[in-house]
């Protein structure tokens, strides 16, 4: 798909987006998971840009955002969000984010929670994973450098596809290695260990704006189970379950999208 990005100038530092649909329509920002770049929106475009002036830009330390030194935190990456909105003069938007993305979103309803009208969290948790085995896997790509982002990049169809999936689309997931190999190691660690030692557990009933929680069927790393369990501490959050693993956008998109949009119209 042909796209136009730009370098956004904003108060902490100069991020890549793309900014598609009518100018005037409501804003909708989405975050990427950790490994990808604004590129795995793409499915997402004609269907998002249709209703929405939609946002896409690289997280931190992805694609031609700034990698800057790390540790990185969910405040940074939070932050990050507000001022890509800030220098595009948006005041309020709904944000929608997978995975990493979906975790920022959590810290968004927490945090910053009357900037946004509506927030969906997909393929995420309050808790993703162990404090050791993000900094075990930061600190491996730090000493591979991009040997040890190619490492990552033949690992990940395991936990991004289902099998079913990854053997019926080979390019979707040759695509996606891509990505996460060309990912800067230091902007890849620096997020690890913001995964490492963020849990948000405990600010879960601070969330007053709608929250949809979805989840994918066959998705090992962020279970159903984890998004039940953020149901339980969001007030009125709603669950919706496609049938996918962990990149539920690419290997679900017609359920992903009307999962999405439903949610959105009625929030």
């Amino acid at each position: 798909m042909e796209q136009s990005t730009i370098q956004l100038k904003t108060r902490r530092g100069e991020f890549r987006a793309a900014v598609d649909g009518d100018a005037t329509a409501p804003a909708l920002i989405l975050g990427n998971s950790l490994g990808t770049t604004l590129e795995m929106w793409e499915p997402q475009v004609a269907a998002f840009a249709g209703r929405f002036r939609l946002i896409r830009y690289d997280t931190r330390g992805h694609g031609g955002s700034p990698a800057t030194p790390g540790p990185y935190s969910f405040d940074d990456l939070g932050q990050d969000v507000l001022a890509v909105l800030d220098a595009l003069d948006v005041e309020r938007a709904a944000f929608c984010g997978i995975s990493m993305g979906g975790h920022t979103g959590l810290w968004l309803g927490i945090h910053a929670g009357r900037r946004f009208n509506a927030i969906a969290v997909c393929n995420s948790a309050a808790r993703i994973g162990t404090e050791q085995a993000w900094r075990e896997r930061a600190a491996m790509v730090r000493a591979g450098g991009a040997a040890g982002m190619r490492a990552l990049a033949d690992s990940a169809p395991g936990r991004w596809f289902s099998d079913g999936f990854a053997q019926t689309h080979p390019a979707v997931v040759q695509r996606a290695q891509g990505w996460i190999a060309g990912i800067a190691p230091e902007g890849y660690a620096a997020c690890c260990e913001a995964l490492a030692v963020s849990d948000l557990r405990g600010g879960l009933g601070r969330i007053a704006t709608p929250t949809l929680l979805l989840a994918g069927a066959l998705d090992p790393v962020t279970t159903v189970a984890d998004a039940q369990a953020m149901q339980a501490g969001i007030p009125g959050a709603r669950l919706a379950v496609v049938p996918a693993s962990h990149l539920s956008n690419l290997e679900a998109p017609a359920a992903f999208d009307q999962a999405v949009l439903d949610f959105l119209a009625s929030a």
